[in-house]
């Protein structure tokens, strides 16, 4: 059979032999000549469709390319066939000729690219990486041992080749040091360009710690094992690390019939026990109780216009039910839990600062009501089109900032808590009377207070309890300042008046429980804790609000708690034991976190 195949084959070579002689060189000179014509180095551009270039992949890769080429590679066979066979027919012998040669050199060229050809790359690859790395192109037996110390190892030549061909996920870090340094690679795009998140968190902190006056700077400050993916875009930039802050957990607190064990990440001695005894006496009690007076985030713009006769001209229309209105309907679109409350207004010469206020549902409100600002303020200026606008916020909202705006129209969730505590507890577990308490918060939170010009700052120590609450739960710990104005009240109480009423109201709570830090993990962990993680589906905002109650509560049990203290004379000396610490920092090596390098 097969002798019968090569005696046709050479009869058909002898009959024919000027146009196999001249199809041969042909097809030879063009082959030769491809390399000679190109513009780059891109022959073409399929060649480059796979989108990695591993050696333990070069298999891998070739299947794909045909997988993607074939069915065109085919195509193109069947239609040049059915083109030039026509010429078979045309009864001119000279033409018949050609186009069966022309049919026949179709076929061959698609049978060699389908068989020939992928086997053919595939071993000029693997012997083309054999020459590269100095051994002779026989040793097949090494085609799949790459040595660790040679991949490690940079080499400035190719490196930019190997970014180029394989992605800055397959070099390593020392060459990624190096195209940081040659400014190749922005430092904050690092975790983006690496295959994990931690392997960029890891390269920066090598970059770092080559610049800092003593290099093992961050070998406590721990970085591996942690969920950076939720971080990115979101909470940080820049990212080396972690920190580990203590959260203990005070409670059960008693508030409007339900019992809340409350997380507190914080670093001061005495202040969760402080604030668990607190929690202890008003359960004694029989529980607080809480309200939400006002729920609404604030943003407060800034625009100019020519004069303040104008400036004044826009506040009236704003003031009026059809002014509003129009603003309303610009602002409400912007989201679906956004709604414009009211407007609070204020001029400066021609300056005039707009408040807005808004419902934001379980988040915090910032950037929803800022986006909600942003379309409401473009609705005016097409009614007042010489109005300038300077800033989306101009201080008048006001956030982060001690400001008597907030104490008194208040921001976020205003809210008041109360409690009786009877005279048994005060004495067995406060340590103290009614009648001291009450003389103490007298002369302390509400005289000293007034004496220093407090704004907002009638209470012992609320800003502890908010700060601790706040980073256990994933909120923004600088708002800490608007959140913690408070005022805190003592009164005689009871049949006798030997028992205590104690009420904590706090008009400025800036506080969510979706977006931000609540998303992190751990934080997302105390949420849960309290039964107010995310969004409540069934009435939104509801978990915002609890979390602000909660918070309310607390503040109160620690009032009660630092008060009975101040009164019994206890403060310094429960300092001195519990807030005092004595370990010796020079023979310390990391037990409490470990180390991590």
């Amino acid at each position: 059979m097969l002798s019968r195949l090569f005696r046709m084959h050479g009869l058909f070579v002898a009959s024919h032999p000027w146009e196999v002689i001249v199809g041969t060189v042909t097809l030879t000179i063009c082959m030769m000549s491809m390399n000679m014509f190109t513009g780059n180095n891109k022959i073409c551009g399929w060649n480059y469709e796979c989108p990695k270039f591993e050696e333990d992949e070069v298999r891998e890769n070739i299947a794909r390319g045909m997988a993607i080429l074939g069915p065109t590679f085919t195509l193109d066979a069947l239609v040049e066939c059915l083109v030039i066979g026509v010429g078979t027919m045309s009864g001119v012998r000279q033409l018949e000729i050609m186009c069966c040669f022309g049919c026949m050199s179709v076929l061959a060229n698609y049978f060699v690219f389908m068989t020939f050809f992928p086997a053919c790359v595939s071993l000029v690859l693997e012997l083309s990486r054999e020459s590269r790395e100095g051994r002779p192109i026989w040793q097949l037996s090494h085609f799949a041992r790459v040595l660790e110390e040679e991949e490690n190892k940079p080499n400035p030549v190719t490196q930019r080749v190997k970014m180029i061909m394989k992605g800055a996920k397959f070099l390593s870090d020392a060459e990624i040091i190096q195209l940081v340094d040659a400014k190749h690679i922005p430092p904050y795009k690092l975790e983006t360009l690496m295959e994990t998140h931690e392997r960029g968190v890891s390269i920066r902190r090598q970059l770092l710690s080559k610049k800092l006056p003593e290099p093992s700077s961050l070998q406590y400050l721990p970085y591996r094992d942690y969920n950076y993916s939720l971080v990115m875009g979101a909470c940080c930039e820049n990212v080396i690390g972690y920190m580990p802050i203590p959260v203990g957990v005070a409670g059960p607190l008693c508030l409007d019939g339900k019992e809340f064990q409350v997380p507190m990440a914080t670093t001061e001695g005495c202040l969760v026990a402080s604030t668990n005894r607190g929690c202890r006496a008003i359960g004694l009690g029989g529980g607080a109780t809480s309200r939400i007076l006002a729920d609404g985030m604030t943003r407060g713009p800034v625009v100019r216009l020519p004069r303040a006769c104008d400036s004044a001209e826009v506040k009236a229309w704003l003031e009026t039910p059809e002014g509003f209105t129009v603003i309303k309907e610009a602002f409400d679109s912007t989201s679906r839990f956004a709604r414009l409350q009211k407007l609070h207004m204020s001029m400066a010469g021609r300056n005039l600062y707009i408040r807005f206020q808004s419902k934001s549902g379980d988040a915090m409100g910032m950037n929803m009501i800022s986006k909600g600002t942003e379309k409401a303020l473009s609705k005016l200026h097409e009614y007042f089109p010489e109005m300038q606008i300077l800033a989306v916020s101009g201080n008048y909202c006001t956030d982060k900032k001690p400001a008597a705006i907030n104490w008194i129209e208040g921001r976020g969730k205003s809210v008041v808590c109360e409690a009786v505590i009877p005279a048994k507890v005060v004495r067995e577990v406060l340590k103290t009377t009614t009648e001291a308490l009450i003389e103490v918060n007298i002369s302390k939170n509400l005289v000293g207070s007034a004496m220093a010009g407090s704004i907002g700052g009638y209470n012992a120590h609320a800003a502890n309890i908010v700060t601790a609450i706040y980073i256990a739960c994933g909120q923004d710990a600088a708002q800490n300042v608007g959140s913690s104005n408070c005022i805190t009240l003592m009164e005689a109480s009871g049949p006798t008046n030997e028992d205590l009423y104690i009420s904590c109201t706090m008009p400025s709570i800036e506080i969510g429980t979706v977006g931000g830090g609540t998303n992190l993990l751990p934080q997302q962990a105390c949420l849960q804790m309290l039964g107010v993680q995310g969004a409540c589906k069934d009435n939104p905002g509801e978990n915002a609000r609890q979390l602000a109650r909660i918070v309310c509560g607390t503040v109160m049990a620690g009032e009660l708690s630092l008060m009975a203290a101040l009164a019994a004379g206890h403060l310094v000396r429960s300092h001195m034991i519990h807030n005092r610490s004595k370990i010796n920092l020079q023979d310390l090596q990391g037990t409490c976190t470990k180390k991590a390098a």
